[in-house]
């Protein structure tokens, strides 16, 4: 590919964010995600600080807009109606202004700040930004601890399978099986835009729509929540991201003269540390999930179980194995990381989190294993994203075998993550 070639896709990049913005927050496509979703916007915000500042700063405050009393940041926010996406706030009953979910998603938002903190080119600004924002991540920190760790056991729980992004992943099967589906009829959206079979099932949606009515009967009690909870998982993935959040809030913390709440954050790191070490399989060359309510792993190949390479907790004989286990992936298509192993039953190579290869989970895991030393591999990774992105485009998702654009197209956290990885 020419420097011409790449430079091209560098402006469709940026256009594309351009497009998706709604005057201070982007929607992560048009028509099929017309809203803010949480951690889309976190991946938004390091895009547009390859080159716009002022706007990269603003997502992340718009964001936190929707942020309530006691520290959620919940998974969207709706900014403004639309009829296009199912179930809307209507359906959500979450009495917030603006209207929003009453659920989380991975907390990419303090990782967010730091980096931009680390490479902003208007120290002033973005030390003025990050002092502005530092209480509200602290507080969604907290709100994590308290309202997903009320044992205190160190690792945090998803109630909702939405709530870690990866909404139909196979490490959810075994747990959602306990799951009824809910009795009342709905209308879903998403398969208007998109071809059904690179989708959640209807069987799927039932259960994902069953867990929501059960949280709004609790009227969004975090107590009442982790009481009535029929789905309760230590998602790997989630702790992973909030313990590499933490690590970054606590550099926040230490840069802008915030002492006693690094300590605070450092208490919360010691804990999440030991807690995760203790899920590392040796069999599988990765960390696992835990289904709080049966007490069992969750013996799932996902790429979930690579993201503790984002944090401290990894041995160097753990990282390396690691390492070992996705360039073996890698070699079993062509594009990236798969978000399941190929060579797995379940493996479905266009289905959702069942397979396809996600720009944001390549960027993750190549930053993980560049954090452990593994330069070569991190490169490996971003190359193969590279030639993903300018093969194909900017599309939501990806088969890993052909790479075949999939979902949504002109998305945002894709143009994001080529932009701040510097692909394009």
């Amino acid at each position: 590919m020419t420097a011409a070639a790449i430079e091209d896709r560098r402006r469709e990049a940026i256009a594309i964010m351009r497009a998706n913005d709604r005057g201070g927050y982007t929607v992560p496509t048009a028509g099929l995600y017309p809203f803010q979703w949480n951690w889309d916007s976190a991946f938004a915000a390091m895009g547009f600080m390859t080159f716009d500042e002022a706007r990269a700063w603003r997502e992340l405050e718009v964001l936190f807009t929707g942020q309530w009393a006691d520290g959620l940041v919940p998974h969207i926010v709706f900014h403004q109606p639309s009829d296009t996406y199912f179930p809307g706030p209507d359906v959500w009953g979450a009495h917030h202004a603006p209207p929003t979910s009453g659920i989380t998603q991975p907390p990419v938002a303090a990782i967010a700040a730091w980096r931009m903190v680390r490479t902003a080119r208007d120290r002033p600004l973005a030390l003025a930004k990050a002092r502005a924002l530092f209480p509200r991540l602290l507080a969604w920190h907290r709100w994590w601890a308290a309202a997903r760790d009320p044992e205190g056991a160190g690792l945090v729980a998803v109630l909702h399978n939405w709530e870690t992004g990866m909404d139909n992943s196979p490490a959810w099967d075994k747990a959602l099986a306990r799951v009824p589906g809910t009795a009342t009829p709905y209308a879903r959206k998403d398969t208007s835009h998109v071809d059904s079979a690179m989708r959640p099932t209807k069987r799927d949606y039932d259960r994902y729509v069953h867990l929501v009515e059960t949280y709004r009967a609790c009227g969004w009690r975090p107590d009442a929540m982790w009481r009535a909870a029929p789905f309760k998982v230590a998602h790997i993935g989630v702790n992973a991201i909030l313990l590499r959040a933490e690590e970054d809030l606590a550099e926040m913390a230490s840069a802008l003269g915030f002492a006693s709440e690094r300590a605070e954050i450092a208490g919360r790191i010691e804990r999440m540390g030991a807690a995760m070490a203790r899920l590392w399989s040796g069999g599988m060359a990765a960390f696992q999930s835990v289904d709080l309510i049966s007490g069992e792993r969750i013996e799932a190949a996902t790429s979930a179980g690579f993201l503790p390479l984002l944090t401290g907790v990894p041995t160097r004989e753990q990282a390396v194995a690691m390492a070992g286990e996705i360039a073996r992936w890698r070699g079993l298509g062509r594009y990236g990381v798969a978000t399941v192993a190929p060579d797995d039953p379940v493996f479905d190579a266009r289905r959702y989190w069942r397979g396809p290869t996600w720009c944001v989970m390549n960027w993750l895991i190549a930053d993980g294993l560049a954090r452990h030393g593994l330069a070569a591999e991190a490169e490996a990774v971003r190359a193969d994203t590279e030639r993903l992105l300018l093969d194909h485009g900017f599309a939501e998702y990806f088969d890993p075998i052909d790479g075949a654009p999939c979902g949504g197209f002109g998305f945002t956290w894709t143009a994001a993550a080529a932009l701040a990885f510097a692909l394009v």
